[in-house]
């Protein structure tokens, strides 16, 4: 296929040397089906004219793309892992397989998830189960949709093998994820070069990142530099910390090397979505203590960004670094507020009348217990947009009425249809963990695709009328 004018190719990665990564090989898999593809972000990169063929040739064998890197590069990082430092991480069944700008000249990366063994898969397999893959779909889509920064599942090829797991019936189907992602720069990168007593390699790191994806940093000197480049990693991991908690998303499993300096959230594992607002619901059954339970998420990112902060010390003063780190809590309750107004659709009434609604609304839903996504689907939009507002329990009581007089003073946004279809539906679009399992049931049983194929696209509907999307 002759490649579009506007398809414009990268090798920026490999720019940084090879101290930052190995070159390796794509595993061999006996069959290649296309189960997800992603039109809409493959128009976006000048991908969408590949064949069926083309596509699995690119996004299943890896041969590379035209003008990006002769062969993936696994990537090397260390990190903390449920707070354990490790030195032993790096992509252990992924690489980065490409790089391309969007539409809006952005620089994105292909990266891979179940692609097979690196230098870094420490004895494991390198392969990803199909219902793992399913499940990333699911959760970038509904993230997306709701208006978080999230990594974008591009492609998703079932590849013919039968994989042994633990934590599901095995044997179980493989696949080949393919994730569209604004950097895979962790701060576990970083805290592999501090670990090493690499300075040089962190400061050409920190210019590479600003040049490529923090350019509202700008042109700095030291040390006003790293203290410009902690600020902006801080700002970006404070609306996403943010817009997860405004989704009731858990993500599961926050340690130091799935935490992007871009801010966008990625590296999906044992996600959820809240059914109520529970500060202590956990996502991953291995996480026994609930270092990473929903309520916690906000305080993990702080802790995480202080790691970052460690790796800059050669590079600005202990002393100012603290203070860009203070302000960190103050910037994810003012995201947490414009998040918390765009989920209800209504426009600021003054920051007095924002802070009493977000305090209402959120007591309310902790005092009701009724279902999150509920809340945000009924009172879309406001009080005076016209929609029906639901009557009874549990829109009754003190806290509901402290809510609604709360809610009084907000008008929707400019350009919302609330004749759009989604809003005559009796019921809002969720993706609670038993709604994952109904979708992988008859997947796993029948090859049955379509309560998969049906949930996406009401996703997408979702999101073209919530209009939550960020890109």
């Amino acid at each position: 296929m002759p490649f579009p004018e506007a398809y414009r190719p990268s090798t920026a990665h490999a720019g940084l040397g090879a101290e930052f990564f190995d070159g390796v090989a794509a595993a061999e898999f006996p069959d290649h089906v296309v189960r997800y593809r992603n039109q809409d972000w493959a128009r976006r990169v000048r991908l969408d004219g590949l064949s069926t063929a083309e596509w699995v040739d690119h996004l299943g064998r890896f041969a590379p793309l035209p003008g990006s890197f002769p062969m993936p590069l696994a990537l090397r990082y260390h990190g903390h892992q449920f707070r354990s430092y490790n030195p032993d991480l790096g992509d252990g069944r992924g690489f980065l397989f490409a790089q391309l700008h969007d539409d809006t000249g952005r620089l994105l990366d292909l990266g891979t998830k179940g692609s097979g063994t690196t230098p870094w898969s420490r004895g494991g397999d390198g392969r990803l189960t199909l219902k793992g893959g399913v499940r990333e779909v699911l959760a970038t889509e509904m993230l997306e949709a709701l208006g978080v920064d999230t990594s974008k599942s591009f492609s998703l090829i079932e590849t013919g093998e039968a994989l042994a797991r633990n934590d599901e019936p095995s044997p179980t189907r493989s696949a080949v994820l393919v994730r569209l992602s604004h950097s895979h720069i962790r701060i576990g990168t970083f805290q592999r070069l501090r670990f090493l007593d690499k300075t040089d390699d962190i400061s050409r790191l920190i210019d590479h990142s600003i040049s490529h994806y923090l350019h509202e940093v700008g042109a700095r000197l030291d040390p006003g530099r790293a203290l410009a480049f902690l600020d902006a990693v801080g700002r970006r991991l404070a609306k996403t910390t943010a817009a997860w908690m405004v989704a009731g998303f858990v993500h599961g499993v926050l340690n130091t090397d799935n935490i992007n300096i871009t801010g966008e959230s990625f590296d999906y594992g044992p996600w959820r979505f809240l059914p109520t607002l529970d500060p202590a619901f956990t996502a991953a059954y291995f996480d026994q203590t609930g270092l990473y339970a929903f309520g916690r998420q906000p305080d993990t990112m702080f802790w995480n960004l202080t790691r970052l902060a460690e790796c800059l010390l050669d590079f600005a003063p202990q002393t100012d670094l603290e203070i860009v780190l203070r302000a960190f809590p103050a910037l994810v309750q003012e995201e947490f507020r414009s998040a918390f107004l765009k989920r209800l659709g209504v426009t600021s009434a003054g920051l007095e009348a924002d802070n009493q609604l977000v305090a209402a609304g959120w007591r309310f839903l902790a005092v009701s217990q009724m279902p999150f996504e509920r809340f945000f689907f009924d009172m879309f939009g406001g009080l005076r947009s016209g929609r029906a507002l639901p009557e009874g329990e549990p829109y009754s009581g003190e806290a509901f009425d402290t809510f609604r007089q709360a809610f009084e003073p907000f008008s929707a946004l400019a350009g919302l249809d609330f004749a759009h279809p989604y809003f005559k539906r009796s019921e809002p679009c969720t993706m609670l963990i038993d709604e994952v399992e109904s979708i992988w049931a008859p997947i796993a049983e029948a090859d049955d695709w379509s309560a998969f194929e049906t949930k996406i696209a009401d996703i997408r509907q979702m999101g073209d009328a919530l209009q939550l999307r960020l890109c």
